[in-house]
């Protein structure tokens, strides 16, 4: 590990010594290319260099001790090498974690597609609520979202909704969300007040850029048609709508949130890319039993990860045994104390079978 250490922090030098080469200010693209690489490593150098100085602090401490007759003065140094060992265990952790390899997908953007499941309209309902749910906590982030396509019921809720994401590590934070979401409450339509049990399900995909997915034109069929849905910014009166059909997959997607056909397409291709990358992804991962073992759940879309419960006010996510008493802020976009929880227990299990190998 320290050897390691020591090599990010030569090349940490020599991506300073670059940076101010005019050789490298006067090229755009390697100038930004030797950035991105210094900022992904800048916090591992930092990290390192405070964890070298803490042990450097604790062997002059040591020293000075042998030699110190002065009672309270030993006693200063002593609390000194007491704080600087704590320290150094707390760099420690930090270190192996920030060395645990790094998902290639963590920086990009996100896909998110929510589909009702069982339960009908309240699931549609249900459905509704996770995609405000997921707003507030974007808008939270000062992340920027764009509506690609939501299939809207009568009585406010929705069979689907498909949504882009766009911010700095959205995908690395969003990841977790993939899986089957339950609602435990009493519908306004039950007279008998009993609790019903619904579902959605959330898909949370990496934004695939073309050179990650290449679609050939004869493989599929473009559809163009008027926007429907229940009013609103969704109907128009000209063919702006636009369904992509592709034969290989059987994947069909659609667009219509935009007034502009062009606009429409090129959302609906950035959606069946994300599809076609993330049916790779699913493929490589369900090859992947170990790997697959060594993550937060089973990464299966069809698992049950997390349960919102109405009468108790209770959230649980079953992956990490998690229980919050806050479903009205959960649901109001308060959701950083689970992605915090689930981040670090995907750290811990990775870890764990890292230090297995």
């Amino acid at each position: 590990m320290f050897d390691k250490l020591e090599d990010l922090c030569k090349r940490y030098e020599e991506l300073q010594l670059e940076l101010q080469s005019p050789d490298v200010t006067s090229d755009t693209n390697r100038f930004r290319k030797l950035m991105k690489e210094q900022s992904d490593i800048e916090p591992l150098v930092t990290t390192y260099l405070a964890y070298k100085k803490a042990k450097q602090t604790v062997a002059e401490s040591l020293e000075m001790l042998e030699g110190e007759s002065d009672a309270e003065m030993r006693d200063l140094l002593k609390e000194e090498i007491s704080d600087n060992k704590a320290q150094i265990e707390e760099y420690e952790k930090q270190l192996k974690i920030m060395l645990i390899p790094k998902d290639p997908n963590d920086d990009k953007n996100v896909i998110v597609e929510i589909r009702a499941g069982a339960g009908g309209e309240e699931a549609a309902l249900f459905a509704a609520e996770l995609y405000r749910m997921y707003v507030h906590y974007i808008e939270s982030r000062r992340w920027k979202i764009e509506l690609v396509n939501a299939d809207e019921t009568g009585l406010g809720g929705m069979k689907e909704v498909e949504f882009m994401v766009k911010g700095q590590g959205a995908y690395s934070v969003l990841k977790y969300e993939s899986g089957v979401h339950r609602v435990q409450r009493v519908p306004e339509t039950e007279s008998g007040g009993r609790i019903h049990t619904s579902t959605a399900s959330v898909a949370v995909m990496p934004e695939a850029e073309e050179v990650d997915v290449v679609i050939d034109e004869k493989d599929i069929r473009i559809d163009v048609m008027r926007a429907s849905g229940n009013g609103g910014q969704c109907v128009n009166t000209t063919d702006s709508a636009v369904r992509l059909t592709h034969f290989p997959s059987g994947i069909v997607v659609y667009s219509q949130t935009e007034k502009s056909q062009l606009q429409n397409r090129d959302k609906a291709f950035a959606l069946l890319r994300a599809k076609l990358y993330d049916l790779e992804q699913q493929k490589a991962h369900d090859a992947e039993a170990a790997a697959r073992r060594s993550q937060i759940g089973t990464g299966d879309r069809s698992e049950k990860i997390r349960t919102y419960n109405f009468p108790q006010s209770r959230v649980t996510d079953h992956r990490i045994g998690l229980t919050l008493y806050k479903l009205d802020k959960v649901l109001n976009g308060d959701l950083q104390e689970l992605l915090d929880g689930l981040t670090a227990a995907d750290q811990a299990a990775k870890l764990a079978k890292q230090e297995e190998l």
